[in-house]
């Protein structure tokens, strides 16, 4: 039996703490991803194997024991690289198990370590074998729910669009902040195309020729948007580069509008 007493009976619950932490790996996460390894499979010779090859490290010949040596060596590997290394690891285990899935517990591996970094204010996790940038539940909630909408009714160069915003801003060691904001805008002008029906039209003409496509007010909200975009994205001032913060807020903008949009103008 591999789960836990409390997760048997329903004591469990993962509650989220706020987001403190995302250009770091702490020191507490790097021994709990070497406690994980081993309970999901790995061994100090396999573990030590692929953390070597992973920081372009040469295995210690004189360390030949299991426990203590090779473990020591290999918590201290991990230990002492830069942050943004420990996330390759993470990256690097999954792949190892996902070839060898009768040897590895990858879906345990990806469960715990998701929720140790929910539990802990991380703001990274993984899926599908690739670490992400992780929002506040709000955030995930959101974005998750364009990304259904979109595939559903296969607006698939916007969802692609939305995807690359993701990704600029899950980029290691630093954050694609305006990257982010053109893919995010640009996803929001696909599904704004499809649904007045204009293929040529930029976001911007759109929303000045049919700006009912959504009730008004909030039709503003979208010109806002675009406006913010082209002065600090597309056509950044020096010295006025975006914050992670405000990146993340027009991706999750973009994909409410992107979704009320996708639901309500069918393709």
């Amino acid at each position: 039996m591999t789960d836990r007493f409390s997760k048997r009976h329903g004591y469990h619950e993962s509650h989220e703490k706020e987001i403190s932490v995302r250009q770091d790996a702490p020191h507490e996460l790097r021994g709990v991803l070497v406690q994980l390894a081993y309970e999901c499979g790995f061994g100090p010779h396999s573990l030590r194997e692929v953390v070597c090859r992973l920081l372009r490290k040469r295995p210690d010949e004189n360390n030949w024991s299991p426990y203590p040596n090779i473990d020591r060596e290999v918590h201290n590997l991990v230990d002492d690289c830069a942050w943004y290394r420990v996330y390759d690891i993470i990256e690097g285990l999954a792949a190892a198990m996902r070839e060898a899935p009768y040897t590895y517990n990858a879906a345990k591996f990806e469960s715990e370590l998701n929720d140790y970094c929910l539990e802990n204010g991380i703001g990274w996790k993984l899926s599908g074998g690739v670490i992400e940038m992780r929002g506040p539940e709000v955030f995930e909630e959101v974005v998750v729910t364009a990304e259904r909408a979109l595939e559903t009714r296969n607006l698939s160069t916007a969802r692609n669009e939305l995807h690359e915003a993701l990704r600029d801003l899950s980029r290691r060691p630093s954050p694609d902040v305006t990257g982010a904001i053109q893919h995010s805008m640009a996803a929001l002008e696909c599904v704004a195309r499809e649904a007045c029906g204009d293929g040529k039209a930029n976001l911007g003409d759109i929303m000045k020729r049919y700006g009912n496509i959504v009730p008004r007010p909030l039709d503003e909200a979208i010109s806002k948007a675009w406006g913010y975009a082209s002065e600090n994205a597309r056509h950044i001032r020096e010295g006025r580069e975006p914050t992670f913060e405000e990146a993340e807020l027009v991706v999750g903008i973009v994909s409410a509008l992107s979704t009320y949009l996708a639901r309500k103008h069918e393709a």
